[in-house]
C-alpha cells in the first residue's frame, strides 16, 4: 500500500478513527488495533511475506526472554548468534542469493571452468532490509542489557511491524520505539496538526519533487550515450533530488503519520544537501541506518581508535556493508566504497566532526566558504550517486567520462529550457529547505507566525501543486531494498 495511494487515503482515516474512537480506553486494544492494521498495510503487497514477519517476531520475542533470564555468558552468545543468523539467513537468502550464485559461476568462468547451477526466480519482499535490523536491534540491545526483555507479544509485535515505518523506515532502535507501546496515548491536537503538516511536505517531496525529477532522470540515464555532457550533468542533479525527495519524503509521512497516533519516530534527514563536508553528510543522511551501522557494526570493531590500519579497515567495511544493504549489485558495493574514500582523509586529519552544528544557523545567507564546501560536497555526492543509478559499473564509468566530453553553454541554454519546469520546481523547493533547515522538516514553523489566511494559502498552494504538479506515479525507490 503506497503512501501516495487512494488505498492509503482511505485506510488511514479509518484506522485514526478506530484507533481514538473506538479502542481509546484501552492500551492493550491500541496496540492490537495497530498490528492488525500493520499486517493488512504490508499483506497489501503480498500476504505471503507476513509468514516471514510473524517468524522474525517469533522468534526475537522468544530469544530475548530467554535473554532475560540466562546468566551464562556462553549460553547468552548462543542466544544472540541464533537471532542474528536467522534474521540475517532471511535476508541473504532473499535479497542475495542469486547474486552469489552469478558471481560464484563467473569465478569458476574466468578460470576455464563451466558450471550451469540456475538461479532462483526469487521475489525481493517488501521492506526485508528494514524490519531485520529493526528487530535485530532489540535482540541485540537485550543482550547488552541497555534494554529490559518484554513479555508483552502484542506490543512487541506492533513495534515490529508498525505500519508508518514498516517498509522504507526510519529504522527505529527497541530502545526508541519499544516503550511506547507500554504507556496509555491520549490524542494531542497539536502534535497530530504537526504531523498533517509532516505528512502534507513528505508528500510535496514524493509526488512534486521526486516524481517530476525521476521522469528526466529515468530518460536521460536510459540513453546516456545519446546525451551531451551538459544534458548528463542535470540527469545527476535530478536523480540526485530525486533519491532525496523519494526518501526523506517517505520518512516525512512515516513520522507525521506516527504523529497522529501520538507516537514519535526518529529524524532521518537533516537537509543533507546543505552539508559541508562527506562526514556531515552522513551525519545528515538516512540518519537511522547511518547511526545503526555505527552503533551495532564500526564501535564494536573499534570505531576510529587503533592504528591508522585498522581506522582505514573499519571506515571501508562501514561503508561498504553500507553499499551492500542497498542492494545486491556491484554499483551499490562501489558507490560506498567510494563514500568511504571521501570520508578517509577527514577521519586522518580528524576533520570529520569539524561542522556539527547547523549552516549558517541564524542567518539568511551562508559564507563563500561554507557556499563552496557545500557546492563541492553536493557535487562529490552526485558522482557517488551515479554508481548508485547506474545499470552496472562500466554504464557509470561510461557515464561520468561523457559528462566532461563536449560541454557547451549555448547548448546547455535549450537544455535548461527543455527542462525548465522541474528546475523552477527545485528551485523553490531548495529555498522552502534552506528557509527551514533549523527545524525537523522544512514548513514546521514556516508560517506559523502568519495571519491564518496567509498560511493557509501556504497549505492549499501545496495542496494544489500536488494534483497540477504531480509527475506520474513512481514507485518508492527503498521499497527495492
Amino acid at each position: 500500500m503506497l503512501f501516495n495511494s487512494i488505498d492509503f487515503a482511505i485506510f488511514l482515516p479509518i484506522v485514526f478513527i478506530l484507533y481514538w474512537f473506538v479502542t481509546n480506553k484501552n492500551l492493550k486494544q491500541q496496540n492490537l488495533l495497530i498490528l492488525i492494521a500493520s499486517y493488512i498495510f504490508y499483506g497489501w503487497w503480498d500476504w505471503r511475506f507476513l509468514s516471514l514477519i510473524l517468524f522474525s517476531t517469533i522468534v526475537d520475542f522468544t530469544i530475548g526472554k530467554k535473554l532475560k533470564f540466562e546468566k551464562n555468558e556462553t549460553k547468552r552468545k548462543a542466544l544472540l548468534w541464533a537471532s542474528i543468523l536467522v534474521n540475517l539467513g532471511f535476508l541473504g537468502y532473499f535479497k542475495y542469493y542469486n547474486f552469489f550464485l552469478d558471481n560464484f559461476i563467473s569465478a569458476f568462468s574466468f578460470f576455464g571452468s563451466e558450471i550451469n547451477p540456475s538461479s532462483l526466480n526469487i521475489i525481493l519482499p517488501v521492506g526485508i532490509s528494514f524490519y531485520t535490523f529493526q528487530t535485530l536491534s532489540y535482540t541485540i540491545d537485550v543482550y547488552k542489557k541497555n534494554l529490559e526483555a518484554t513479555e508483552d507479544f502484542i506490543a512487541f509485535s506492533a513495534f515490529v511491524s508498525f505500519f508508518p515505518q514498516l517498509v522504507a523506515g526510519p529504522i527505529e532502535r527497541a530502545t526508541n520505539l519499544l516503550p511506547q507501546f507500554y504507556h496509555k496515548r491520549a490524542f494531542d491536537y497539536s502534535q497530530a496538526v504537526d504531523g498533517m503538516r509532516q505528512i502534507l511536505w513528505g508528500l510535496s517531496k514524493k509526488i512534486i519533487i521526486a516524481n517530476n525529477c525521476a521522469l528526466y532522470a529515468n530518460q536521460i540515464f536510459n540513453n546516456s550515450t545519446e546525451h551531451s555532457g551538459n544534458t548528463l550533468v542535470l540527469g545527476a542533479i535530478f536523480f540526485a533530488f530525486q533519491i532525496y525527495g523519494d526518501f526523506s519524503g517517505y520518512s516525512d509521512i512515516a513520522i507525521g503519520t506516527s504523529k497522529l497516533f501520538n507516537f514519535n519516530l526518529t529524524q532521518n534527514f537533516a537537509f543533507p544537501y546543505f552539508s559541508r563536508d562527506i562526514a556531515e553528510f552522513w551525519r545528515r543522511w538516512h540518519i537511522s541506518l547511518s547511526t545503526w551501522f555505527r552503533d551495532y557494526l564500526y564501535i564494536p570493531l573499534g570505531g576510529s581508535h587503533g592504528g591508522l590500519l585498522k581506522k582505514i579497515r573499519n571506515t571501508f567495511i562501514i561503508f561498504i556493508v553500507s553499499g551492500f544493504w542497498h542492494g545486491a549489485n556491484w554499483t551499490f558495493i562501489v558507490w560506498g566504497a567510494l563514500n568511504a574514500v571521501y570520508f578517509l582523509p577527514l577521519l586522518l586529519t580528524k576533520r570529520n566532526r569539524s561542522n556539527i552544528d547547523i549552516v549558517a544557523k541564524g542567518k539568511i545567507l551562508p559564507t563563500l566558504r561554507e557556499t563552496f564546501s557545500i557546492l563541492v560536497t553536493f557535487s562529490l555526492t552526485i558522482i557517488a550517486w551515479i554508481f548508485f543509478r547506474a545499470e552496472n559499473i562500466n554504464h557509470a564509468l561510461q557515464y561520468i567520462t561523457d559528462m566532461f566530453k563536449n560541454p557547451s553553454s549555448f547548448i546547455a541554454i535549450g537544455i535548461y529550457w527543455k527542462y525548465k519546469q522541474a528546475l523552477i520546481l527545485l528551485s523553490v523547493f531548495i529555498i522552502m529547505e534552506w528557509l527551514g533547515r533549523e527545524e525537523q522538516y522544512a514548513i514546521a514553523k514556516l508560517g506559523l507566525n502568519w495571519k491564518k489566511p496567509l498560511r493557509y494559502s501556504l497549505y492549499y498552494i501545496l495542496i494544489l501543486s500536488l494534483f497540477w504538479f504531480g509527475g506520474k506515479e513512481q514507485q518508492f525507490i527503498y521499497f527495492q531494498f
